[in-house]
């Protein structure tokens, strides 16, 4: 059945500003607060716009010929801006986030093989696994069960990093990573007033200094985790046979040499914080949106009871489930804004920007435009049933970004979600528990304000 107007829901956003450009400590304590909370309407219905600010020219590009052009077109001439780096470097710098030219090629030559189709195939029943594993752990009766689904859904995201990639050797360190993790978010990868004024890096800043024991944490854990599987491979005892293996012993195709542990470890924190934790976010905003909408969640139950992983073509048998994920990333990119440099002058829409300049290309506003999307501000997941989506542009819509850096582990994350939400809905029925709809911040994810909590019933037969 179709929905009707009476029934389609529309998911709370933040309030969008319409005033003009915002001043310096406006824009400097939204930064630190909430980054979504800058975009005005304008943003939301015009194709693109340019101004100049303190920290020189910027571009807000929000059409799909402007977003091809610097994601791909004309890539080379767009690097990762400095203040990424500073707020992220300090866990990723030698990650494939962050890196760039040679370093960043000779890398994703290394890692690509490792993320093929074919490799992910190998994962599925695993992945199924780990995930009955999590919903079985949770007992679900009649009664039910209140649940704080963002923290359900990044154990879960991380008991399968843990299974795929590191053969369960981190197994009963999700809460520690968890905790970690949440503090890093809320603290050090807040965009500092000071790094956005590119203050040196000796300048403490106080995000910084609350995270450190988290950003240590990750980094000590992983070193060793790196180190000891790298003496059990040079000392051919029988070293599993898993992803961190594979990114160990991966070579450069061209000759050169494998990636250093340093690299390694750096490129495993960057797939626990752009896989483990966009995953688990994009689930949790699904299992919200689904809670709000019984008639989608039938959907996904029939389809869930039909559901083998054991079969070659058993993503096609799931197509709401994929439309139903994909509407959500649309309303709640994990990732949502990207911001490029320019190196060298160039034009784009018609506009002509100077080297030096800022390029902001956000999912956030993208995927809810109104010159791109019907309704854009509901949440309709036919938009990406088979038959519908062929009539969505391929840059109108880059939960995973677009281009040559295109997120070299989308297909292990859809192929995760996919299977976690078979996994959950062929046993629960899912409920919420409050009209009050959760607010969505950016914390580098798109992660919820407050916890969100939801009601999970065993269902019957």
């Amino acid at each position: 059945m179709d929905a009707t107007a009476t029934d389609i829901f529309r998911p709370a956003v933040p309030p969008r500003r319409t005033g003009g450009p915002l001043a310096l400590l406006p824009f400097l304590w939204i930064s630190w607060r909430d980054p979504i909370r800058m975009w005005s309407e304008r943003h939301f219905t015009e194709p693109q716009l340019h101004g100049n600010s303190a920290f020189g020219e910027i571009l807000v590009v929000s059409h799909p010929e402007g977003v091809r052009h610097v994601l791909t077109e004309n890539a080379a001439n767009y690097v990762k801006g400095d203040l990424q780096r500073r707020v992220l470097g300090p866990m990723l710098a030698e990650g494939l986030l962050l890196t760039e030219g040679e370093v960043w090629r000779r890398a994703r030559r290394i890692l690509a093989p490792l993320f093929t189709p074919a490799k992910m195939a190998t994962l599925n029943t695993r992945m199924a696994e780990v995930c009955q594993a999590r919903v079985a752990a949770w007992s679900l009766s009649a009664r039910g069960r209140v649940l704080d689904i963002d923290s359900e859904m990044s154990g879960l995201t991380f008991d399968i990093l843990s299974a795929t990639m590191f053969s369960d050797e981190l197994g009963g360190e999700a809460r520690g990573f968890e905790r970690a993790l949440n503090q890093f978010l809320a603290n050090g990868a807040r965009i500092d007033p000071l790094d956005v004024l590119g203050a040196p890096d000796w300048a403490p800043r106080l995000g910084r200094l609350a995270s450190f024991r988290s950003a240590r944490f990750f980094e000590q854990r992983v070193t060793r985790l790196v180190e000891a599987r790298r003496a059990r491979i040079e000392a051919d005892a029988d070293a599993p046979d898993d992803l961190l293996s594979a990114l160990l012993l991966a070579r450069d195709e061209n000759g050169g040499p494998g990636l250093s542990d340093e690299e390694v470890a750096a490129n495993i924190l960057t797939f626990i914080l752009a896989g483990h934790e966009t995953t688990a976010r994009a689930l949790g905003w699904t299992l919200h949106l689904l809670s709000r909408q019984p008639e989608h969640l039938a959907r996904l139950q029939a389809e869930a009871d039909a559901f083998d992983v054991s079969d070659p073509k058993w993503a096609d048998a799931l197509p709401w489930t994929r439309a139903v994920l994909d509407e959500t990333m649309r309303l709640f990119p994990p990732a949502p804004t990207m911001a490029r440099k320019a190196l060298a002058d160039d034009e784009i829409g018609g506009q002509p920007i100077k080297a030096g300049a800022t390029v902001i290309i956000s999912p956030w506003i993208l995927q809810r435009h109104s010159l791109l999307w019907d309704d854009p501000d509901a949440f309709k997941p036919e938009r990406f049933l088979p038959q519908n989506r062929k009539s969505i542009d391929r840059y109108a819509y880059i939960p995973f970004s677009a281009g040559p850096r295109v997120c070299i582990g989308a297909a292990f994350a859809i192929q995760e979600a996919m299977i976690a939400l078979a996994s959950i809905l062929r046993v629960a029925e899912v409920e919420a528990l409050t009209t009050v709809e959760p607010r969505p911040v950016h914390q580098i994810t798109l992660r919820s304000r407050e916890p969100m909590r939801l009601r999970l019933r065993a269902r019957r037969r």
